[in-house]
């Protein structure tokens, strides 16, 4: 028994080794603490993948995006909005309303199978890419991105981005004028930017280089997202420029942006 104590006998360097690793233990521990107060902000997403039939007649179609796994009114939104976007793209069956991605597969499968059926030296084999993923969440706002690639025949196909965010507090999704505190004070401030950007004299018309906005005025796109770098302005082909032109992005830092945002984000 003497013997024990004395092999853990306190000496004054084991007692300066103890308090010297307590603030580290410390620091460490509140460090964990901190990840995982904000892991727990995060919502849980799985990717889901879905092919089209391989088959010689099979359009190519390969679809992934993140699905929200929590059983809330969040996830079942976010889910709603991505599955609905993606029916969108793919039916192409009149006589079919898709109610699923699979369905909406079908869809387009049905589509091309008709055309090669009326066309038979004429049709050319469909395909179909559609990418999903978040870019950006925080405790209350939520992004989720959607590329997509899809090719009906004639002399190219038809590639797009758009953007879906969400308010994680309502569980709901939002619309681009519930983004902003003031939505015509952005847009004048956007312009300024978009035409440094694309080098457009400020008295010239938005035109001026080559554009094609409608009535020679400035708008803002239809898709609009938040990123970690900022919010991103996505004009996709065709919007206000020539297929030849590809799409045209503008990202606007939030610290530049931040008194036009409902919320401000917090990447």
């Amino acid at each position: 028994m003497y013997r024990y104590l004395w092999k853990h006998t306190i000496t004054p360097q084991t007692l300066k080794r103890h308090y010297s690793m307590k603030p580290i233990a410390s620091f460490i521990f509140s460090l964990l603490l901190l990840i995982s107060c904000k892991n727990q902000d995060k919502l849980t997403f799985e990717s889901y993948v879905l092919q089209g039939d391989e088959c010689p007649d099979c359009p190519k179609v390969s679809i992934t995006f993140p699905k929200a796994m929590e059983n809330t009114k969040l996830a079942s939104t976010i889910n709603t909005v991505m599955e609905e976007e993606i029916i969108s793209i793919l039916n192409f069956d009149e006589n079919v309303e898709a109610s699923t991605p699979r369905a909406a597969i079908t869809s387009f499968k049905n589509g091309y199978l008709e055309l090669k059926r009326l066309y038979t030296d004429e049709a050319i084999g469909w395909e179909a890419q559609i990418e999903g993923r978040v870019v950006y969440e925080d405790n209350a706002l939520l992004t989720l991105e959607l590329n997509s690639y899809v090719f009906t025949g004639g002399a190219h196909g038809y590639s797009a981005l758009q953007f879906f965010n969400f308010d994680k507090k309502k569980g709901k999704e939002l619309e681009n004028r519930q983004l902003f505190s003031n939505q015509g004070e952005f847009e004048q401030f956007a312009e300024l930017k978009f035409r440094e950007q694309e080098k457009i004299p400020l008295d010239k018309p938005i035109n001026h280089t080559g554009f094609m906005f409608e009535r020679d005025t400035f708008h803002l796109p239809e898709n609009m997202g938040f990123t970690e770098n900022g919010m991103q302005l996505r004009y996709n082909p065709y919007e206000v420029a020539s297929y030849a032109d590809g799409s045209i992005s503008l990202t606007l830092p939030y610290d530049e942006i931040k008194g036009y945002l409902a919320k401000i984000p917090k990447p």
